[in-house]
């Protein structure tokens, strides 16, 4: 397949230069032969003259920073022209203007299943510039709008590849953004390279349940956390009894039987694990005689 090929263009400065000569060269040969019989040669070289000072123009352009044109010379491909600044070419190529800069494409929320079948809205932004201008205007027919349509189609693809959410050793669109995010830069980077397009940056920009089933999600969001809080509640108060009931018998000598064991166990449990403070409860008597 056909590359791009950077093409050297000729300084407009020179040819405008060129243009000033042409001009005064054609007022003194019309001063020269207008008040006698011009001859044959005189008026060929005069038509010369005229035909080269109107194409002379035609060839001037400007070339922006970070700006370029593909030439094109009666269908066929000569070269893009990249150095910015005032230039001159044939006068008979076509010029097409393709921007280098980076663009942004702030894509629109769409609504797709995830991997578990639950309704998603996703969206997403890239970042992407032109890097081969051949590609980007000879490969497809507007590279614009293809990277607005593969890009749509990968964040779709990429929503119905991962869960929405999941535990730590699943990889979901809500935990792992990041690793999600890069995923998508190298699919677009993939789908986007036959235009000649490099794909700078690709995050998702929006990511929430389906109204129709956000708030049931919620719930269970909330049901799943109050779970792993209460587990981990419960974790470290055992281990606290734990260390409490060793230290009680290697600083104080203390030795407690089961009944008491069970007991203090119980108590500590319940002012570690409860909600609210605990309210103390004094005993007046004993089941010890």
């Amino acid at each position: 397949m056909k590359r791009e090929a950077e093409f050297k263009a000729r300084s407009g400065w020179l040819m405008l230069a060129v243009e000033v000569v042409l001009v005064g060269l054609i007022g003194l040969l019309i001063y020269w032969i207008v008040p006698e019989e011009p001859t044959a040669s005189e008026v060929a070289g005069l038509v010369v003259l005229g035909i080269c000072a109107v194409l002379v123009p035609i060839g001037l352009m400007i070339v922006e920073p970070n700006g370029s044109k593909v030439l094109l010379l009666f269908g066929s491909y000569k070269g893009t022209v990249k150095r910015n600044g005032f230039q001159w070419a044939n006068p008979f190529t076509t010029r097409r203007v393709v921007s280098l800069r980076a663009r942004t494409l702030n894509g629109e929320q769409l609504k797709v299943n995830d991997l578990t079948g639950n309704p998603v809205e996703i969206a997403a932004i890239v970042v992407w510039r032109v890097r081969d201008t051949f590609a980007a205007s000879f490969e497809v027919d507007d590279y614009v709008e293809y990277v607005a349509t593969q890009s749509e189609t990968a964040v779709r693809h990429l929503a119905s590849s991962y869960p929405y959410d999941a535990d730590e050793k699943t990889m979901s669109l809500r935990r792992n953004v990041d690793e999600v995010s890069s995923s998508l830069q190298e699919e677009l980077q993939e789908r986007l390279g036959r235009a000649g397009v490099e794909v700078m940056e690709a995050r998702l920009s929006h990511l929430a349940y389906a109204p129709e089933i956000a708030s049931a999600m919620l719930r269970r969001q909330q049901a799943a956390a109050i779970i792993a809080a209460r587990q981990r509640i419960v974790e470290g108060a055992v281990g606290m009894v734990e260390m409490a009931l060793e230290r009680l018998e290697e600083v104080k000598g203390l030795t407690l039987d089961d009944e008491r064991k069970a007991a203090m166990i119980s108590n500590l449990l319940v002012v570690l694990c409860s909600e609210s403070a605990a309210q103390p409860v004094l005993n007046t008597g004993t089941l010890y005689q």
